[in-house]
């Protein structure tokens, strides 16, 4: 009786010949999260076109709109992650002789690995334009440099700073070269630090002064007025970058745990286990 305990004892132990990953389940399993990730962005991009609007009092405000997006990808994750994953278990191998427990792990890392794999396709996918669109900016490079006072987002700012206030002030300047030159200057101090350094404040308020023919007290009101709008203007985008940052790093947990779950129900949905209750004794899948 011992020794037919023992055999039996070891022919548990014997591992299947069928490999613990099948991988044509989890990139099927991917490539389908993938897919429905992008349906779901292309609508996402067409219920924000018609939910924003640039006329005042119209549409949703921005807060409502980033909390909403926020949500929206959250969503997103568990549908596309949820799908990818159900498939990767359901299509995976039965696997013979395996304990149950070890089935449920199995399960629940093909969908893991097909969330993963689904993530960094997407990842791959999305860094392809931009790749394309460094190689185009290096290779224009000299037509960048030539362009990038035009182009920087610091114009508004400097275009406040050299507002005339008179016609006679306004006729006389020669904007272009102080124009380049403050945005240049301000493009400087802003990616060093978070203001200008005394000197250049100094310098800009004499210039401002000189350029729209307000009094000394007067355009250093204004430089820090714009220097104000500036910062606030910096911080603004430091908050958005950092709340869509959390929001897609909870989207993308989510998305994994959601992935991981569907794959337990669909590999058991495979092997006929789904919803019955486990023996106090470890089962054996046949």
């Amino acid at each position: 009786m011992e020794q037919a305990l023992r055999q039996n004892a070891q022919a548990d132990l014997v591992e299947p010949s069928v490999p613990g990953v099948s991988w044509a389940a989890v990139l099927a399993g991917a490539v389908a999260s993938l897919a429905l990730t992008m349906v779901l962005l292309s609508f996402a991009a067409g219920m924000g076109f018609s939910v924003v609007s640039p006329w005042g009092n119209s549409g949703v405000s921005a807060t409502t709109f980033k909390i909403g997006t926020g949500l929206y990808f959250i969503v997103m994750a568990m549908i596309s992650s949820a799908i990818g994953g159900y498939l990767a278990g359901r299509l995976r191998t039965k696997w013979v002789g395996v304990h149950t427990t070890e089935v449920l792990f199995r399960d629940t890392a093909h969908g893991f690995l097909a969330w993963a794999a689904a993530s960094v396709l997407g990842a791959v996918l999305l860094a392809s334009p931009a790749t394309s669109l460094v190689g185009g900016t290096l290779a224009g490079a000299t037509q960048g440099a030539a362009n990038a006072a035009q182009s920087s987002p610091m114009n508004g700012y400097v275009d406040t700073l050299l507002r005339s206030d008179n016609s006679s002030a306004q006729s006389q300047q020669s904007a272009s070269d102080t124009h380049g030159e403050m945005v240049r200057l301000f493009t400087t101090n802003f990616h060093n630090g978070s203001d200008l350094n005394p000197t250049d404040r100094a310098y800009v308020a004499k210039v401002v002064s000189a350029s729209t023919g307000l009094s000394q007290q007067d355009a250093e009101k204004r430089v820090n007025d714009v220097v104000t709008k500036v910062k606030t203007g910096l911080d603004e985008a430091r908050k958005a970058g950092m709340q869509a940052a959390i929001w897609l790093t909870l989207s993308l947990f989510i998305g994994a745990f959601s992935a991981a779950l569907a794959a337990t129900e669909g590999g058991g949905l495979r092997d006929g286990t789904w919803g019955k209750k486990a023996s106090s004794t470890p089962a054996i899948n046949r």
